[in-house]
Protein backbone atom coordinates (compact mmCIF):
# COMPACT_ATOMS: atom_id res chain seq x y z
CA UNK A 1 0.00 0.00 0.00
CA UNK A 2 2.48 2.19 1.04
CA UNK A 3 4.14 1.42 -2.60
CA UNK A 4 0.94 2.65 -4.67
CA UNK A 5 0.82 5.87 -2.30
CA UNK A 6 4.17 7.04 -3.52
CA UNK A 7 3.50 5.70 -7.00
CA UNK A 8 -0.03 8.40 -6.89
CA UNK A 9 2.26 11.11 -4.84
CA UNK A 10 4.90 10.73 -8.07
CA UNK A 11 1.77 11.00 -10.33
CA UNK A 12 0.53 13.81 -8.78
CA UNK A 13 3.98 15.75 -8.92
CA UNK A 14 4.31 14.35 -12.59
CA UNK A 15 1.73 15.84 -13.66
CA UNK A 16 1.81 19.12 -12.06
CA UNK A 17 4.36 20.09 -14.84
CA UNK A 18 2.16 18.69 -18.10
CA UNK A 19 -1.11 20.33 -16.43
CA UNK A 20 0.99 24.07 -15.84
CA UNK A 21 2.33 23.90 -19.56
CA UNK A 22 -0.76 22.48 -21.22
CA UNK A 23 -3.05 25.02 -19.24
CA UNK A 24 -0.64 27.71 -20.84
CA UNK A 25 -0.63 26.38 -24.10
CA UNK A 26 -4.63 25.90 -23.70
CA UNK A 27 -4.69 29.36 -23.62
CA UNK A 28 -2.78 30.69 -26.55
CA UNK A 29 -4.99 28.02 -28.84
CA UNK A 30 -8.21 29.71 -27.33
CA UNK A 31 -7.22 32.81 -29.26
CA UNK A 32 -6.39 30.99 -32.32
CA UNK A 33 -2.66 30.61 -31.69
CA UNK A 34 -0.69 27.21 -31.69
CA UNK A 35 2.92 27.72 -30.09
CA UNK A 36 4.72 24.35 -31.10
CA UNK A 37 8.13 26.52 -29.18
CA UNK A 38 6.35 24.60 -25.75
CA UNK A 39 9.46 22.40 -25.65
CA UNK A 40 12.32 25.32 -26.02
CA UNK A 41 10.28 28.04 -23.65
CA UNK A 42 10.43 25.26 -20.97
CA UNK A 43 14.39 24.33 -21.54
CA UNK A 44 15.32 28.53 -20.90
CA UNK A 45 13.21 28.76 -18.17
CA UNK A 46 14.40 25.89 -16.76
CA UNK A 47 18.55 27.00 -16.94
CA UNK A 48 16.54 30.66 -16.07
CA UNK A 49 14.57 29.14 -12.90
CA UNK A 50 17.86 26.90 -11.58
CA UNK A 51 20.42 29.19 -12.70
CA UNK A 52 18.24 32.26 -10.35
CA UNK A 53 17.89 29.52 -7.14
CA UNK A 54 22.12 28.81 -7.24
CA UNK A 55 22.60 32.74 -7.05
CA UNK A 56 19.56 33.76 -4.49
CA UNK A 57 18.34 30.50 -3.04
CA UNK A 58 14.64 31.25 -3.06
CA UNK A 59 12.87 29.28 -4.98
CA UNK A 60 10.12 31.87 -5.30
CA UNK A 61 12.75 34.18 -7.52
CA UNK A 62 13.39 31.07 -9.57
CA UNK A 63 9.82 30.77 -10.34
CA UNK A 64 9.47 34.60 -11.39
CA UNK A 65 12.67 34.06 -13.48
CA UNK A 66 11.48 31.26 -15.37
CA UNK A 67 7.88 33.01 -16.14
CA UNK A 68 9.82 35.71 -17.00
CA UNK A 69 11.73 33.91 -19.43
CA UNK A 70 8.90 32.39 -20.97
CA UNK A 71 7.05 35.23 -21.43
CA UNK A 72 9.46 37.03 -23.11
CA UNK A 73 10.32 34.46 -25.27
CA UNK A 74 6.47 33.96 -25.98
CA UNK A 75 6.28 37.74 -26.38
CA UNK A 76 8.57 37.61 -29.56
CA UNK A 77 6.57 34.64 -31.23
CA UNK A 78 4.01 36.82 -30.43
CA UNK A 79 5.28 39.73 -32.14
CA UNK A 80 5.87 37.28 -35.00
CA UNK A 81 2.96 35.45 -35.79
CA UNK A 82 0.64 38.41 -34.73
CA UNK A 83 1.95 41.29 -36.63
CA UNK A 84 4.52 40.03 -38.72
CA UNK A 85 2.12 37.22 -39.84
CA UNK A 86 4.87 35.30 -40.28
CA UNK A 87 4.14 30.81 -40.17
CA UNK A 88 2.69 30.37 -36.89
CA UNK A 89 4.05 26.61 -37.08
CA UNK A 90 7.03 27.00 -38.53
CA UNK A 91 7.89 29.83 -36.21
CA UNK A 92 7.27 27.67 -33.27
CA UNK A 93 9.17 25.10 -34.24
CA UNK A 94 11.95 27.28 -34.84
CA UNK A 95 11.32 28.84 -31.24
CA UNK A 96 11.83 25.33 -29.68
CA UNK A 97 15.14 24.46 -31.54
CA UNK A 98 16.28 27.94 -30.74
CA UNK A 99 15.29 27.19 -26.98
CA UNK A 100 17.06 23.84 -27.03
CA UNK A 101 20.49 24.79 -28.38
CA UNK A 102 20.55 28.72 -26.35
CA UNK A 103 19.71 26.32 -22.82
CA UNK A 104 22.22 24.00 -23.23
CA UNK A 105 24.44 26.74 -23.97
CA UNK A 106 23.74 28.91 -21.03
CA UNK A 107 23.71 26.06 -18.86
CA UNK A 108 27.32 24.57 -19.48
CA UNK A 109 28.47 25.93 -15.83
CA UNK A 110 25.28 24.88 -14.09
CA UNK A 111 25.60 21.00 -14.78
CA UNK A 112 27.69 20.71 -11.35
CA UNK A 113 25.72 23.61 -9.50
CA UNK A 114 23.62 22.65 -6.46
CA UNK A 115 20.83 24.41 -5.08
CA UNK A 116 19.57 24.57 -1.21
CA UNK A 117 18.21 21.25 -0.03
CA UNK A 118 14.68 21.13 -1.06
CA UNK A 119 12.08 21.51 2.02
CA UNK A 120 9.41 19.07 2.62
CA UNK A 121 6.31 20.50 2.45
CA UNK A 122 2.89 18.64 4.31
CA UNK A 123 -0.42 19.75 5.07
CA UNK A 124 -0.59 19.44 9.19
CA UNK A 125 -2.94 16.80 10.42
CA UNK A 126 -4.00 15.90 6.94
CA UNK A 127 -0.26 14.32 5.69
CA UNK A 128 -0.40 11.99 8.70
CA UNK A 129 -3.84 9.97 7.72
CA UNK A 130 -2.78 6.62 6.58
CA UNK A 131 -2.43 6.05 3.00
CA UNK A 132 -4.31 9.43 1.79
CA UNK A 133 -0.88 11.42 3.76
CA UNK A 134 1.42 10.83 1.87
CA UNK A 135 -0.08 10.36 -1.77
CA UNK A 136 -2.18 13.34 -1.76
CA UNK A 137 -0.97 16.15 1.27
CA UNK A 138 2.42 16.03 1.10
CA UNK A 139 2.82 17.49 -2.43
CA UNK A 140 4.68 20.67 -3.14
CA UNK A 141 2.08 23.79 -3.20
CA UNK A 142 2.27 24.71 -6.96
CA UNK A 143 0.48 21.06 -7.07
CA UNK A 144 -2.35 22.35 -5.22
CA UNK A 145 -2.42 25.93 -6.91
CA UNK A 146 -2.27 24.15 -10.61
CA UNK A 147 -5.65 22.71 -9.45
CA UNK A 148 -7.51 26.22 -8.06
CA UNK A 149 -5.71 27.69 -11.63
CA UNK A 150 -7.47 25.33 -13.64
CA UNK A 151 -11.18 26.16 -11.57
CA UNK A 152 -10.38 29.52 -12.06
CA UNK A 153 -9.37 29.38 -15.85
CA UNK A 154 -12.87 27.33 -16.16
CA UNK A 155 -14.49 30.07 -14.03
CA UNK A 156 -12.94 32.98 -16.25
CA UNK A 157 -13.06 31.68 -19.86
CA UNK A 158 -17.04 29.97 -19.23
CA UNK A 159 -18.54 32.34 -16.65
CA UNK A 160 -17.59 36.03 -17.15
CA UNK A 161 -17.50 38.27 -20.40
CA UNK A 162 -13.75 39.10 -20.76
CA UNK A 163 -13.73 34.98 -21.10
CA UNK A 164 -16.12 35.26 -23.68
CA UNK A 165 -14.17 37.88 -25.48
CA UNK A 166 -10.76 35.47 -25.57
CA UNK A 167 -13.15 32.39 -26.91
CA UNK A 168 -15.02 34.80 -29.47
CA UNK A 169 -11.48 36.47 -30.68
CA UNK A 170 -10.48 32.22 -31.55
CA UNK A 171 -13.32 31.67 -33.11
CA UNK A 172 -14.23 34.30 -35.34
CA UNK A 173 -11.52 37.00 -34.61
CA UNK A 174 -13.40 39.08 -37.58
CA UNK A 175 -16.52 39.53 -35.87
CA UNK A 176 -14.26 40.56 -33.01
CA UNK A 177 -12.70 43.12 -34.76
CA UNK A 178 -16.08 44.14 -35.89
CA UNK A 179 -17.48 44.74 -32.88
CA UNK A 180 -14.30 46.99 -31.72
CA UNK A 181 -12.01 44.53 -29.71
CA UNK A 182 -8.03 44.89 -30.01
CA UNK A 183 -7.63 40.78 -31.68
CA UNK A 184 -3.96 41.64 -32.35
CA UNK A 185 -3.47 42.56 -28.60
CA UNK A 186 -5.68 40.42 -27.18
CA UNK A 187 -4.10 37.54 -28.71
CA UNK A 188 -0.61 38.49 -27.85
CA UNK A 189 -1.51 38.87 -24.04
CA UNK A 190 -3.21 35.41 -24.33
CA UNK A 191 0.28 34.64 -26.04
CA UNK A 192 2.65 35.79 -22.72
CA UNK A 193 0.52 34.59 -20.42
CA UNK A 194 0.69 31.23 -22.35
CA UNK A 195 4.37 31.38 -22.40
CA UNK A 196 4.95 32.64 -18.75
CA UNK A 197 3.12 29.48 -17.24
CA UNK A 198 5.41 27.10 -20.34
CA UNK A 199 8.35 29.04 -18.24
CA UNK A 200 6.42 27.98 -14.60
CA UNK A 201 6.15 24.31 -15.70
CA UNK A 202 10.14 24.75 -16.73
CA UNK A 203 11.38 26.29 -13.87
CA UNK A 204 9.24 23.75 -11.42
CA UNK A 205 10.90 20.63 -13.41
CA UNK A 206 14.35 22.21 -12.79
CA UNK A 207 13.79 23.37 -9.14
CA UNK A 208 11.37 21.19 -7.77
CA UNK A 209 10.84 18.13 -10.00
CA UNK A 210 14.42 17.06 -10.46
CA UNK A 211 16.45 19.48 -8.25
CA UNK A 212 18.95 20.25 -11.10
CA UNK A 213 20.09 21.04 -14.43
CA UNK A 214 21.11 19.33 -17.24
CA UNK A 215 20.77 19.79 -21.09
CA UNK A 216 17.45 18.63 -22.77
CA UNK A 217 15.90 17.82 -19.59
CA UNK A 218 12.62 18.77 -20.14
CA UNK A 219 13.19 15.65 -22.37
CA UNK A 220 9.76 15.72 -24.88
CA UNK A 221 7.38 17.33 -21.93
CA UNK A 222 6.47 20.20 -24.04
CA UNK A 223 5.67 17.99 -26.93
CA UNK A 224 3.05 15.85 -24.41
CA UNK A 225 1.59 19.52 -23.28
CA UNK A 226 1.14 20.52 -26.96
CA UNK A 227 -0.76 17.19 -27.41
CA UNK A 228 -2.66 17.47 -24.03
CA UNK A 229 -4.70 19.85 -25.67
CA UNK A 230 -6.41 18.20 -28.02
CA UNK A 231 -6.70 15.16 -26.01
CA UNK A 232 -8.50 17.32 -23.76
CA UNK A 233 -10.61 18.90 -26.64
CA UNK A 234 -9.84 22.13 -25.69
CA UNK A 235 -11.15 21.59 -22.13
CA UNK A 236 -9.34 23.25 -18.63
CA UNK A 237 -10.20 20.10 -16.56
CA UNK A 238 -9.59 17.39 -19.28
CA UNK A 239 -6.19 18.91 -19.34
CA UNK A 240 -5.74 18.33 -15.68
CA UNK A 241 -7.08 15.07 -15.91
CA UNK A 242 -5.04 14.22 -18.79
CA UNK A 243 -1.81 15.85 -17.24
CA UNK A 244 -2.18 13.18 -14.72
CA UNK A 245 -3.21 10.57 -16.58
CA UNK A 246 0.11 11.22 -18.44
CA UNK A 247 2.23 11.57 -15.54
CA UNK A 248 1.20 8.14 -13.76
CA UNK A 249 2.21 6.67 -17.69
CA UNK A 250 5.51 8.33 -16.81
CA UNK A 251 6.15 6.85 -13.40
CA UNK A 252 4.65 4.04 -14.10
CA UNK A 253 8.12 2.73 -16.09
CA UNK A 254 9.96 3.64 -12.84
CA UNK A 255 7.43 1.57 -10.47
CA UNK A 256 7.71 -1.40 -12.81
CA UNK A 257 11.32 -1.32 -12.80
CA UNK A 258 11.45 -1.21 -8.85
CA UNK A 259 9.19 -4.04 -8.98
CA UNK A 260 11.68 -5.72 -10.88
CA UNK A 261 9.69 -6.36 -14.02
CA UNK A 262 11.78 -7.38 -16.84
CA UNK A 263 10.98 -4.96 -19.61
CA UNK A 264 14.10 -3.08 -21.44
CA UNK A 265 14.24 0.28 -19.82
CA UNK A 266 13.73 1.63 -23.21
CA UNK A 267 10.19 0.41 -24.12
CA UNK A 268 9.54 1.95 -20.52
CA UNK A 269 10.92 4.67 -21.17
CA UNK A 270 9.00 5.12 -24.31
CA UNK A 271 5.70 4.50 -22.09
CA UNK A 272 4.64 8.12 -22.29
CA UNK A 273 5.51 9.30 -25.63
CA UNK A 274 3.15 5.88 -27.27
CA UNK A 275 0.76 6.72 -24.74
CA UNK A 276 0.64 10.12 -26.28
CA UNK A 277 0.45 8.65 -30.12
CA UNK A 278 -2.31 5.90 -29.07
CA UNK A 279 -4.29 8.97 -27.48
CA UNK A 280 -4.33 10.76 -30.33
CA UNK A 281 -4.96 8.17 -33.08
CA UNK A 282 -7.78 7.48 -30.95
CA UNK A 283 -9.32 10.49 -31.11
CA UNK A 284 -8.72 11.39 -34.77
CA UNK A 285 -10.90 8.85 -35.18
CA UNK A 286 -14.07 11.30 -34.78
CA UNK A 287 -13.21 14.31 -36.72
CA UNK A 288 -16.44 15.80 -35.97
CA UNK A 289 -16.33 15.56 -32.15
CA UNK A 290 -12.78 17.76 -32.44
CA UNK A 291 -14.43 20.12 -35.15
CA UNK A 292 -17.27 20.97 -32.41
CA UNK A 293 -14.76 21.16 -29.92
CA UNK A 294 -11.52 23.12 -31.58
CA UNK A 295 -11.54 26.74 -31.67
CA UNK A 296 -12.52 27.63 -35.15
CA UNK A 297 -9.67 30.33 -36.55
CA UNK A 298 -6.94 27.97 -34.42
CA UNK A 299 -3.73 28.59 -36.43
CA UNK A 300 -4.82 31.14 -38.92
CA UNK A 301 -3.46 34.51 -39.51
CA UNK A 302 -5.85 37.64 -38.98
CA UNK A 303 -5.63 40.52 -41.31
CA UNK A 304 -7.80 43.50 -39.62
CA UNK A 305 -7.54 45.76 -42.80
CA UNK A 306 -9.21 42.58 -45.01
Amino acid sequence: MDTYALLLAATLNAGTVLAIASLGLLINEKVGVVNLGAEGMMLCAAIAGYATVVHSGSDVLGFVAGMAAGAVMAAVFGVLVIWLNTNQYATGLALSLFGAGFSAFAGISYVQQKIPERPSFAIPWLSDIPWFGPALFRQHPLAYLTVLFTLALIWFLYRTRAGLIVRSVGESPESAHALGYPVRWIRLGAVVVGGALCGLAGAYISVVYTPLWVEGMVAGKGWIALALTTFATWRPARVLLGAYLFGGVTMLQFHLQSMGVEVPSQFLSMLPYGATIVVLALISRNPRWIRINMPAAIGKPFYPGS
